[in-house]
């Protein structure tokens, strides 16, 4: 697997201070993608296992609240198995740091529930799946529609993409919204 890019210190991709992953690879090819350089499946550099540490390393401060994965497409088949093991790391040396994913698919494609929107032809279902989704905290799901762009929202671009709460969601068996935390409380208002 390769990663197109590493931002440290990102506030833009998930609540509070974060590490954010971009992984290379998607052939979803959204209309006015934010980042089509990591479209290739080679694009970037090799996620390698001193990348790997270098990324763990940084989540070690307090200040730090996790881990976020975007891309390209995570969820790629060819990402998943690149991304499992190390994201399980991440969960064991923090296990009360948030993970974050972005995705085109939806969860219920994520699932097998639904068969997959064009352009894709193939599921993104596999061996890891299960496993991967089990580590995460929060996944943005569903692809970027121009059509539904929408500025004014929180953590993700149109209108059409949801904010799931992972864990609730695995235990109901169907779609729960995450619940955003107010960005001022009433006493600072």
């Amino acid at each position: 697997m390769n990663y197109s890019n590493i931002k440290y210190c990102d506030i833009a991709n998930g609540t509070g201070v974060r590490t954010t992953l971009f992984v290379s690879g998607c052939r979803r090819h959204c209309k006015e993608c934010f980042n089509p350089e990591a479209w290739p499946l080679a694009a970037g550099e090799p996620f390698t296992e001193e990348v790997q540490q270098k990324i763990i390393d940084s989540l070690a401060p307090d200040y730090v609240a996790g881990l976020t994965l975007l891309g390209g497409e995570p969820f790629e088949p060819e990402n998943q198995r690149g991304l499992v093991d190390f994201v399980e790391r991440v969960r064991a040396a923090y296990p009360d740091k948030q993970i974050w994913s972005y995705s085109g698919f939806t969860i219920e494609e994520l699932l097998g529930r639904e068969p997959v929107h064009p352009p894709y032809t193939i599921s993104p279902v596999t061996e890891v799946t299960d496993r991967l989704l089990m580590c995460l905290d929060v996944l943005v799901d569903g692809a970027f529609e121009i059509e539904q762009k929408d500025i004014t929202l929180r953590f993700r671009g149109s209108r059409n993409q949801r904010l799931l709460d992972v864990p609730k969601t695995l235990a109901a068996g169907e779609p729960v919204l995450w619940e955003d935390e107010p960005i001022f409380s009433s006493h600072e208002l």
